[in-house]
């Protein structure tokens, strides 16, 4: 199977439903959640993490900063373009937090639009003028390099600028108090029967040699990523594997791979969501910059997840994902 990205227009099409009731249907909106359940997982919370606000940290994702510290303790990761179309991580940790993050990376205009439904903190090691404006108008807190004090510091593991590591802890122990996140999916209860068509593997074809690919693990429910050619693993040797992985196509504002670009992250495009081994085919609407993407299916029905970890492809329009399913 394979799909490519539909003009934003087209995608409208996708889902027959006014903007009053998408506005009545999304996350924030739909009900509100037991105290007992992560924002933005879906899974019983902890009594430490409950009153914890997010921790959104941009993360290197060039071959030298592999193998990655703490990602796999990540609710959310979202995979963006930067320049010369190599990818970028924005991490965000609420329900659990490791030891270390890292490497941590610099700031991108993208960041903004992914960090104002969460509010909380934000991480980073700097950055460009225009994008240290643009993540200044964000609800956030932020600490780079020069602020974070003893909480970013550089190990001799690694040679610079791939070396700079985040102590979360510490961070949010320096941060000003701050809400927990309002969640950002819908999930689906337990015992939910899957929806839509079985996928054994998938690749999100970015560019640049950053092409990524899942395959899904029936054992334990969750889809394993392969970057570079290989599966990805973590500092500590864990493969990366989350619950969901949601695909967005969106346009970049100011050309893919373009210093200063930036994903067009509010109206509306084609969503495809892998969840449960199935895929489901629909579109994203975003009609608020502080309220969470809504997911929905053909007919309106909002698309739910099941409970754990998401990570959020933000691949370009023009780009392919290719799908196989299941050997008979």
């Amino acid at each position: 199977m394979r799909w490519r990205p539909t003009t934003r227009a087209a995608a409208a099409g996708l889902v027959a439903v006014g903007v009053a009731g998408l506005l009545a249907a999304t996350p924030a909106a739909a009900g509100r959640r037991p105290r007992h359940l992560a924002p933005l997982t879906g899974l019983p919370e902890s009594a430490a993490a409950a009153h914890r606000p997010a921790l959104t940290v941009k993360i290197d994702n060039t071959p030298n900063a592999h193998p990655l510290f703490g990602i796999n303790d990540a609710d959310v990761v979202y995979e963006e373009i930067v320049e010369g179309g190599i990818t970028r991580l924005a991490a965000v940790f609420n329900s659990r937090l490791p030891g270390v993050i890292g490497p941590v990376r610099s700031v991108r205009r993208t960041d903004r639009l992914v960090v104002s439904p969460l509010g909380g903190v934000f991480a980073f090691s700097g950055g460009a003028a225009y994008a240290l404006n643009s993540i200044a108008t964000a609800p956030v807190q932020r600490f780079d390099e020069a602020t974070a004090g003893p909480a970013m510091f550089r190990t001799a593991l690694r040679m610079p600028p791939h070396n700079l590591l985040l102590d979360p802890t510490r961070l949010l122990a320096e941060a000003r108090r701050a809400s927990p996140p309002q969640p950002l999916f819908t999930y689906v209860a337990s015992g939910h029967p899957a929806r839509g068509a079985p996928v054994a593997t998938f690749s999100v074809n970015f560019p640049a040699g950053y092409a990524v690919s899942y395959t899904w693990d029936g054992v334990h429910h969750d889809w394993t990523r392969s970057i570079f050619g290989a599966p990805e693993r973590t500092a500590a040797g864990v493969a990366v594997a989350p619950t969901n992985v949601v695909v967005l196509q969106v346009n970049y504002i100011g050309g893919v791979g373009n210093i200063g670009a930036e994903a067009d992250l509010m109206g509306h495009g084609t969503a495809l969501v892998f969840s449960d081994g199935r895929l489901q085919r629909g579109g994203w609407f975003h009609t608020a910059l502080r309220r969470p993407i809504a997911l929905r299916a053909a007919g309106g029905r909002v698309i739910a997840l099941r409970p754990g970890s998401t990570w959020v492809e933000l691949e370009a329009l023009g780009e392919t994902v290719t799908a196989t399913a299941p050997r008979r």
